[in-house]
This record gives structure tokens, C-alpha cells and sequence, in this order.
């Protein structure tokens, strides 16, 4: 017990000295109303659940006015690429190097004088009366790198504002060639896999993700209705016509009779799915024709993935398994790892945890910003006080309720990190600058009037009219 004791005090000491190393370098990220910015996060770090902005200047580590929190986010700036390079270097080393890509929305329904705003699905019904699942704001799209543990916990490295008139899966690519470069420069060796859902368009992703799919792997789900070709056999010598890109052996995901044997399986018995099941095909490539953005027949290419299927005997839970199996597209180097695969794309729920408490706990969606510049500055704020809570829970204290489990050191939740936070930030201290003594300043001047803010539509996703049908032709002729 006491060599254990000793142990955990190593690994505190040595995490309180990366928490203060990571929080001097995130104050060097902050290049213009820097103290503000980081003040604030802080005060988020340390704060309950604020009702919004305002209150967050109550908090002991804000030491300036409640104006500050507005005009640090209005005016403050931030090196977005420092601070990427920065979490990037603060990631966990023992973690898998597998990454989920998600989109999460900033909802801003009511606020008609935000420029900028778009209709997004959102998992809760949207405001105006509408019936469909979609809200007004500003969707931005995360990077975190997963652990398999069992927690709920992530490192987010990356983030991005997307709108409905941007090709979300190129963005996505771009976000994974820009990363996996950042992780070469860090020193990273291994092959990173990134893994994303069903709302990616996984033949366009790997497409654009061609020339790195030797550095790169991706892990996308695909529905369980898909139809994919084989390679069709050898041209004979002579033979007229065009080639052919796709076989007359199709492989159909609800046809077992149409899949032939796997290049490879793999059978695992797992503590909380039970008996795990995982085959491979390679070689399999689906027709493009139909895609808009590769145009017609002639000139689609031909993508070919590994697909992979996943059954599972039970849920975590002690629940039923789920009635159809987990169908996956994989793309990269080789062979795909069956055992990274799985654990991979089911570790790949652990993102939406994050991105719940960001907004239930931290409150990203919470705040009332007009501009979206100043909501991605506040994003990027709520990533850091993300990385902070990680890399201080070695070092965190167990401040439970009395209704709540006690938990073993170094295995705290987020929401009990953050409990403990003031003391920690006490210990490692900041580097921002106490505020300078001032005087309350002149006011409006008399005789100006305000003028009502300019009102903004929000943005729709504009679709090709259809061409309309010719009318009906009748003919007076007599049979």
C-alpha cells in the first residue's frame, strides 16, 4: 500500500508539472487580450453550472470586470495553428493512435442578429414551430483522440467551423491531412486511424485522402443495404468495347450467399460485448455513377476499401445485442488491424460524452455570442479547459457528495477534476497579468442614439430546381 502511495504521488507531482508547463504555453497562444482569454478559462475551470457569460466574472481566478469576458472574445486572438501544435504535443502517450471525427452544433435559434447562421440537424427539435430535427447556428467539427478504457474520456486536438454550403467530408479530409501531418512533425511514427459515422460520405473521403492513404487509415460506417463490386476478371486479348470497371459479382451486405469467404476473421470474447465477430473483404469498390461529384460514368474512378463487418452477443449493460450486424469501410496501408477496427469505431461513441459535457457542464452552447468568430474563439477556450481537466486528473482529489461513489485516485470523471481544479490551479499558478487600476470611463457621449442591429437571414441549402415535365398532348384524331 505504501510503495502505491508513493506511486500516485510520483505520477501527481509529475502531472501537476505538465498542467503548469501546458497552461504557460497556452497563455503564449493568446496573443491579444490574452490575460482576459485565459482568465476566462479559468473561470470555467472552477466555476459551477453559470447561466451564462456575466457570472463567470464572479469566479476568484477572473480578476477583471464582467466586460472583459465580451471584449476578450470580441477583440481577443488566438494562434489557432500554435495551439493545435500544442495539443497535439500535450496528447497522452499511452492512448491508441485512434482519433474520431464528429460534428457537434452551436445552436442559436432566437438570435436574428448573428450573421452567418445555418440550418443543422440537431438531435433535439429546432425552434420557429418547425417539425424537422434542426436548429439554427453553427455547426464545428472536433478531433479527439479515444483511449480504451472504459470512461468517459477523450483529447480533443482539433476543431473547425463547418457550414450546410461546405463539403463537410472534404473539410474532414483536410482536417485529417493537416493532423497526421502535425503528429509526423511531433515525432508520431505509427499510422493513425480516424474514425467517423455514417453522415460522411466514406467513397468521396477516400478519394480525397488518395495520396496520403499510406501515412493514414479511416474507418467509416456504411449502411447495411450497400452493394459492392469486385474486380472483374482479365480481359481477353482482342476483345472489343470498353474495359470494365466493376464485375457481374455483386456483394451484398444483406446477401450472406454473395460475400464468399473473408480475408480475414477474427473472434474475440470481450467482458462487455461478449463474443465479438469480425470478417474482412478486400478489394471490394461500389459504382459511382450516381455520385454528383464525380460526374458521370465514363469518368468515375474506382475506390476500393476493406469492408468489414462486426456482430457483438451483447450490449454494455447487460442489454440485448442489436439486431443487425456493424457494417465499416476501411481504407489505408496493407491490411486492416480487425482488433483496432472494432474497438476503434465502437470507442468512437466516446466524443458525443465529451461534446455533452462541454455543453451541459462547461456550457459551450450555452453562451449568448452574437458573431461566430467570437463563438470558434470560445470553442477553442472550452478545448483547453478540456486538456487541462485531463491532464489533471493524476493529481486530482476525490471531492465526492455524499450520495455519490467514491472513486479510486487517478479514476476521476471530468465533473470531479473540475471540483478539485481551484486547488490545483493554486499550486501551478498563472502566468497572466494581474489587471491594472483603473477608472470607470466616459460613457456614451451625449446626444448619440444607438441604432437597432442589422437583422440576418438564416442561411438555407439551396437545391437544383427540377425540370418541369412537358404538358400532355391530346389528339382529335378519330380511330
Amino acid at each position: 500500500m505504501a510503495d502505491g502511495d508513493h506511486l500516485r504521488r510520483e505520477a501527481g507531482a509529475g502531472a501537476l508539472g505538465r498542467l503548469a508547463w501546458f497552461r504557460r504555453e497556452l497563455y503564449w497562444c493568446l496573443w491579444r487580450r490574452g490575460d482576459a482569454l485565459f482568465e476566462l478559462a479559468d473561470a470555467v475551470l472552477t466555476a459551477g453550472r453559470a447561466g451564462s457569460l456575466p457570472y463567470l466574472s464572479l469566479e476568484p481566478g477572473f480578476r477583471r470586470g464582467h466586460g472583459m469576458i465580451y471584449q476578450g472574445l470580441a477583440e481577443g486572438g488566438i494562434d489557432e495553428e500554435a495551439l493545435r501544435d500544442l495539443l497535439v504535443a500535450a496528447r497522452p502517450a499511452g492512448w491508441p493512435l485512434v482519433f474520431a471525427v464528429d460534428a457537434s452544433v452551436y445552436p442559436r435559434p432566437e438570435a436574428e442578429c448573428s450573421p452567418g447562421r445555418e440550418w443543422h440537424h440537431h438531435t433535439c427539435q429546432g425552434g420557429h414551430g418547425r417539425d424537422e430535427p434542426v436548429v439554427a447556428g453553427w455547426s464545428f467539427q472536433w478531433v479527439a483522440q479515444l483511449s480504451f478504457t472504459r470512461d468517459c474520456w477523450t483529447a480533443p486536438q482539433d476543431v473547425v467551423r463547418t457550414g450546410v454550403r461546405d463539403d463537410q467530408t472534404r473539410q474532414a479530409a483536410e482536417q485529417v491531412i493537416a493532423h497526421a501531418g502535425r503528429l509526423r512533425a511531433a515525432g508520431e511514427r505509427g499510422i493513425p486511424l480516424y474514425v467517423l459515422d455514417a453522415g460522411y460520405s466514406e467513397a468521396p473521403l477516400t478519394w480525397d485522402l488518395r495520396e496520403y492513404l499510406d501515412r493514414v487509415q479511416i474507418l467509416v460506417r456504411v449502411r447495411s443495404d450497400r452493394v459492392m463490386y469486385r474486380d472483374p476478371p482479365p480481359r481477353e486479348p482482342g476483345q472489343p468495347g470498353r474495359p470494365r470497371k466493376h464485375s457481374k459479382d455483386r456483394f451484398e451486405c444483406r446477401d450472406p450467399a454473395t460475400w464468399g469467404t473473408p480475408d480475414q476473421e477474427l473472434l474475440v470474447q470481450d467482458e462487455q460485448y461478449g463474443q465479438v465477430s469480425v470478417m474482412s473483404w478486400g478489394g471490394l469498390h461500389p459504382k459511382l455513377a450516381c455520385r454528383r461529384k464525380f460526374g458521370g460514368f465514363s469518368g468515375s474512378p474506382v475506390i476500393r476499401c476493406h469492408l468489414i463487418r462486426v456482430t457483438v452477443t451483447r450490449l454494455p449493460g447487460g442489454r440485448k445485442a442489436p439486431k443487425g450486424p456493424l457494417w465499416l469501410w476501411w481504407a489505408g496501408p496493407g491490411m486492416p488491424d480487425l482488433d483496432l477496427c472494432w474497438r476503434g469505431y465502437l470507442h468512437r461513441f466516446d466524443i458525443e460524452h465529451t461534446l455533452r459535457f462541454a455543453k451541459h457542464d462547461l456550457g459551450w452552447d450555452g453562451a449568448a455570442l452574437r458573431h461566430p468568430e467570437q463563438v470558434t474563439r470560445w470553442t477553442w477556450l472550452i478545448i483547453a479547459v478540456l486538456t487541462q481537466l485531463r491532464l489533471a486528473r493524476p493529481a486530482a482529489e476525490d471531492h465526492h457528495h455524499r450520495w455519490e461513489r467514491r472513486h479510486k485516485p487517478g479514476m476521476l470523471t471530468p465533473a470531479r477534476v473540475r471540483r478539485d481544479f481551484g486547488r490545483l490551479a493554486a499550486i501551478t499558478g498563472t502566468p497572466a497579468s494581474p489587471p491594472k487600476p483603473s477608472r470607470p470611463g466616459p460613457g456614451r457621449p451625449a446626444g448619440r442614439t444607438t441604432t437597432p442591429a442589422t437583422r440576418h437571414p438564416v442561411t438555407r441549402r439551396t437545391a437544383q430546381p427540377r425540370a418541369k415535365p412537358p404538358p400532355a398532348t391530346t389528339s382529335n384524331t378519330k380511330g
